[in-house]
């Protein structure tokens, strides 16, 4: 555990006031990279894809489910996978709660893999979830938004992920990332966004919390301390010194 002073009340409140001046900049910061986020030029999609659902076959613009956006979570899952990517799972495990804020805010949330639908189906039974999930096995859906890769491509010493050139041995098949789409009333769909490596942590509520607990996300490397929800080992319960 880190050393820290110990101080006074009234020294702890100065510095905590210094600190909440950088969280307001932070905060106005936040608020205008959204605001540039927002004015993006989009790029109409002119491919056609099509994915399994539990529902049936869909289209992208079927994907929206009647709404006019559509957020689309790349999750690492690739054909014959045993399980899911840990730091993939670790964030669709704070999907579920938002999808009914969401739908009744004209946004429609799924994930994509291109693992089988059944594979999906059986991970996503193990996990509990109950978000849409697609699979895109058969078009080339992540491979054209950069988040799947050919052997050819990586056999090629570096890959085209997040925005750059990224050498293939810090890369896998699949990576995780982040697309947003609008369809309009002609029915056209035109992609908007996209994020990748870090920057769809925000969706992560837990490193949120973690990064206001005393000790932070106490890590080495990045999430290094994270499991898939039924991997960790049980906590010992406390005892109560109202049993004793």
């Amino acid at each position: 555990m880190q050393d820290h002073p110990v101080v006074s009340r009234e020294e702890w409140l100065a510095a905590r006031r210094a600190l909440l001046v950088h969280e307001k900049e932070e905060t106005r910061l936040r608020d205008k990279v959204n605001a540039e986020r927002l004015a993006l030029p989009w790029v109409k999609v002119e491919k056609s894809y099509v994915f399994d659902t539990a529902q049936g076959r869909r289209t992208l613009a079927e994907l929206f489910a009647g709404r006019s956006q559509l957020i689309v979570y790349h999750f690492m899952l690739g054909p014959g996978w045993k399980a899911g990517c840990p730091g993939c799972s670790f964030l669709a495990d704070h999907l579920g709660g938002a999808l009914p804020h969401l739908e009744h805010h004209d946004v429609t949330l799924t994930a994509v893999s291109r693992a089988p639908l059944a594979e999906i189906e059986a991970y996503k039974r193990r996990m509990g979830w109950r978000f849409p999930w697609v699979s895109a096995f058969e078009n080339d859906f992540n491979f054209d938004y950069h988040v799947s890769f050919t052997t050819d491509e990586l056999a090629r010493g570096e890959v085209f992920y997040n925005f750059t050139m990224t050498p293939s041995d810090r890369a896998h098949n699949e990576l995780p990332g982040l697309s947003a789409f609008v369809r309009n009333a002609a029915g056209e769909v035109f992609h908007t966004y996209s994020s990748y490596a870090r920057g769809p942590e925000e969706l992560i509520g837990t490193l949120m919390i973690l990064d206001r607990a005393p000790l932070g996300r106490n890590e080495t490397t990045i999430m290094d301390w994270v499991r898939r929800h039924d991997e960790y080992e049980a906590v010992p319960q406390a005892t109560s010194c109202c049993a004793s």
